[in-house]
């Protein structure tokens, strides 16, 4: 594609690269077992970022952020050594600039992880995946953080390395997590995958729709509005529609941000496609609106 093709510049807030043959991922490495994304084996392999770099070609994407791919968790802190090598290495172009990591904020010890990744240059947040359901499949924690108080004062301890938390949960969880966010209001929340809405009857919708508008009455919450393959396996440009839209109206344009959720939104889609969608959805958007979305939110709340 000529540049004079390509859309304006983008970030993506939210992707993943891992390297199975150098690193452990239990998820990726051990014996699958029933998830959310259904039948996963089409990921489990590397994902480097020659890789991310080739999906990304078409959309102008300037900048990334790397988000914590469930790495050991037994040293999390070799993930971020890790993705700052590659980000230094000038074939990568500084892919990625920005680095969410790993640390079990409910551990003793988690404050030593804390300063061990604010060594790295990229480091800008922590995630700790909180989606807590009672179906077993969908269940990726086996208690609901959001309801310890050992996790949440451990929360707490962001702000002192200035570091943003990106939550990834489902809507019953949604009012203790505007309750936390009120009690710390200088730490920066982005909340994962429109808030991952997987139940999809009527009454479970609504109930998405109540929570997120608690999100969104909480100044420090974002929101990112991706990953929606990972509910709707057979997405289309009108099934997303409606949870872009509404999250938008909810949040507003200064707090919403698009992103791929790649390479486990690319079991769904490919890259272009899921962009093209966003684009098309948002086509009635002004230019400066656009660029909020697409670029600028991302690179305020991911100092970039």
């Amino acid at each position: 594609m000529s540049a004079a093709a390509l859309p304006p510049p983008t970030i993506d807030p939210h992707h993943h690269l891992w390297d199975l043959e150098r690193h452990y991922y239990p998820w990726l490495c051990d014996p699958m077992r029933p998830s959310l994304v259904g039948d996963y084996s089409a990921i489990r392999k590397s994902y480097l970022v020659a890789d991310y770099l080739a999906d990304i070609a078409n959309q102008n994407v300037v900048k990334s952020v790397h988000l914590q791919a469930e790495y050991d968790s037994r040293d999390p802190v070799a993930e971020t050594r890790w993705l700052q090598a590659v980000a230094d290495d000038p074939r990568s172009r500084g892919f990625p600039h920005g680095i969410v990591a790993f640390a079990d904020l409910a551990d003793p010890g988690a404050e030593a992880i804390l300063a061990g990744h604010s060594a790295f240059a990229n480091m800008r947040g922590i995630r700790q995946i909180l989606n807590h359901h009672a179906n077993p499949t969908f269940n990726f924690v086996p208690r609901d953080l959001l309801q310890d108080a050992a996790w949440c004062a451990g929360f707490g301890r962001l702000g002192k390395y200035r570091l943003s938390f990106d939550m990834q949960l489902y809507f019953p969880q949604m009012p203790a997590a505007a309750a936390l966010a009120r009690r710390y209001p200088d730490i920066q929340i982005i909340i994962n995958h429109t808030g991952t809405p997987v139940d999809r009857d009527a009454a479970s919708i609504e109930a998405w729709r109540r929570g997120m508008r608690q999100l969104a009455g909480c100044p420090n919450i974002a929101t990112k509005i991706s990953g929606l393959g990972m509910v709707d396996h057979h997405w289309t440009p009108e099934s997303i529609r409606p949870f872009v839209l509404e999250t938008i109206e909810m949040f507003g344009v200064g707090r919403c941000l698009f992103a791929s959720n790649f390479p486990v939104d690319k079991m769904f889609s490919d890259y272009d496609t899921l962009w093209n969608a966003f684009r098309t959805i948002t086509a009635g958007f002004s230019a400066s609106e656009q660029a909020a979305l697409f670029h600028d939110n991302a690179a305020r709340l991911y100092r970039l």
